[in-house]
């Protein structure tokens, strides 16, 4: 039995989504709207940088730890191509916005789709043509067809937008670090900051029935971070008790070395505390396989799925 429940592996979107997904297109292109109101009707933030943020699908070769993926590359790739000594293994692929209008592999086991455009607050334009490629994933491991990951960071006031309260959403958020102040840069601050980044990806792309997705946070070195480990912990933090307000589940992909760099150890009392981890760092399916067997990034928790690069593509193994 897997650890995430077998409610997110019946995961199937409605037949209409596609449909629905073009009118909207139809409408926004006509009328020059944003899909996916805010639910207050307040107009979503502007993106925080101009720097592009790496993700588990275009891990950028700065990043320690992270083998560098071709999946940038402009060419597109062929079809059905299978990694070196990935015969007979069952494996999943993550994609986003670097894989738009390419051929994708064919009959995955199960998909990771990047809700992102490379930062926290923008759409990957491909989403929900890639959400439709996933849905024909063939199932067989442990986990689900279909999930979700999203950029994460926590720039403070250098970004173009930062909170200055607990308000978001429409609501007063309950932050277990205090009251967020204007100009302030600590961890009540940064817990509403990703709390609101992940109210923005569950309610403003668009994604139908976000709480029977699971909600992987990519935490890399390659965006933009506190110098402070406490605030990037409770930016982590408000996005996890966001996902599991709505009933969503949550993991972390990361390294272990970029992990420590970005948040350290974490205590029993955080709702980071025995997430699942989603580890990166390998080049070949023997090295993913071996990575099943090395510490989860936080205590509590267990090493999931890991990641390797092959033939211009991310691909996954699952260690359940």
């Amino acid at each position: 039995m897997s650890i995430f429940g077998s409610a997110v592996f019946s995961r199937k979107r409605p037949p209409r989504q596609q449909a629905s997904v073009m009118l909207s297109l139809v409408i926004t292109t006509v009328l020059g709207l944003v899909p996916g109101p805010r639910v207050d009707g307040a107009p979503p933030p502007e993106p925080e940088s101009s720097a592009a943020q790496p993700s588990p699908a275009s891990t950028a070769t700065s990043s320690p730890g992270v083998p560098p993926s071709s999946s940038r590359s402009t060419l597109a790739q062929p079809s059905g191509a299978q990694p070196a000594g990935g015969g007979g293994v069952l494996l999943g692929n993550d994609v986003s916005w670097p894989q738009c209008n390419k051929d994708l592999p064919e009959d995955p086991a199960f998909v990771i789709v990047g809700v992102n455009n490379g930062l926290a607050n923008t759409t990957n334009p491909c989403l929900h043509q890639e959400l439709d490629w996933a849905e024909d994933s063939l199932g067989g491991t442990g986990q689900p067809t279909v999930a979700l990951y999203v950029n994460t960071a926590n720039p403070g006031t250098a970004g173009t937008w930062w909170p200055t309260s607990n308000e978001y959403g429409g609501k007063t958020v309950a932050n277990p670090y205090g009251e967020c102040r204007e100009d302030q840069t600590d961890a009540p601050c940064a817990y509403m900051y990703g709390y609101a980044k992940a109210f923005d990806d569950a309610y403003l792309r668009s994604i139908t029935d976000p709480d029977d997705y699971l909600w992987w946070l990519d935490v890399e070195t390659g965006n933009t971070w506190s110098g402070d480990k406490t605030a990037n912990r409770a930016d982590l933090e408000g996005m996890t008790d966001f996902f599991h307000s709505i009933g969503a589940r949550v993991g972390i992909y990361s390294t272990g070395s970029q992990w420590g760099q970005i948040v350290g150890q974490v205590d029993s009392g955080s709702s980071l505390y025995g997430l699942p981890t989603w580890l990166a760092g390998a080049r070949t399916v023997t090295g993913a396989k071996d990575n099943c067997a090395a510490a989860p990034l936080t205590a509590g928790g267990k090493v999931v799925l890991t990641q390797f690069v092959s033939k211009g593509f991310d691909y996954d193994y699952s260690c359940i």
